[in-house]
């Protein structure tokens, strides 16, 4: 699926310029003339957004500020305003970055590339876990010890992913069992057992230590 990028600018031929541009490069453009309209677009939940600062009505820093808690995408200012101190009140205002008119579009391209891989990888760290050289990526739900995969069904996966990220909280089997299987689930939580027994043995096999730690008389946690 196409990165979606909102062009936010009243000037129309720049506009326009810049969205047959991106559009060229596989991106998906939707575009707003000023704040008010950019605030409607929000709904389309772009993975970036152009902010042009000298706009009628709504500046781009206010709308910066009135955003920036409720997007996490990034903002790269588009300004013929290139003071330092132009700069430094936009990027403490929550922008990530700024282009000054005018500006190459090869070069625009390329920082929003930038910045777009810069998302992917801050994502794709918050979905991979560590634990003594264990790799976990929740990502893609596989499990790697120093470069070697390590297979396990879908349910072993969703009870490891449920430890690991409660990494040294002791949970009982009935706990683990309502967070992986569903509260309304029918069945025996003794399965459970029968599941980290073999989660243990996969990962003894491979790694030659124990992740998971059974509390006796209180039930299992992963050890940190």
């Amino acid at each position: 699926m196409p990165e979606k990028i909102l062009i936010v600018d009243d000037e129309p031929m720049l506009v326009s310029l810049l969205s047959d541009y991106l559009s060229d490069l596989g991106y998906f453009t939707c575009t707003a003339a000023d704040g008010k309209e950019a605030l409607d677009k929000l709904r389309f939940s772009p993975d970036l957004i152009l902010l042009d600062i000298n706009m009628p009505g709504m500046n781009g820093l206010e709308l910066c500020r009135m955003i920036r808690d409720e997007v996490s995408c990034p903002i790269l200012f588009l300004t013929s305003r290139a003071s330092e101190q132009d700069r430094i009140n936009g990027l403490l205002l929550g922008g990530d970055d700024y282009i000054t008119k005018p500006f190459s579009l090869p070069e625009t391209a390329a920082r929003i590339a930038a910045h777009l891989r810069r998302e992917a990888r801050s994502r794709n760290r918050s979905r991979l876990l560590a634990s003594r050289e264990l790799l976990v990526n929740l990502s893609n739900r596989t499990v790697h010890y120093k470069g070697e995969k390590i297979d396990f069904s879908r349910r072993e996966f969703d009870i490891i992913e449920f430890l690991i990220t409660h990494a040294g909280q002791v949970f009982d089997k009935e706990r683990i069992y309502e967070r992986v299987w569903g509260l309304d689930a029918e069945g025996d939580s003794g399965v459970i057992k029968e599941h980290i027994s073999k989660i243990r043995q996969k990962l003894q096999k491979t790694t030659g230590r124990d992740y998971i730690e059974t509390v006796w008389g209180v039930g299992y946690k992963w050890k940190q």
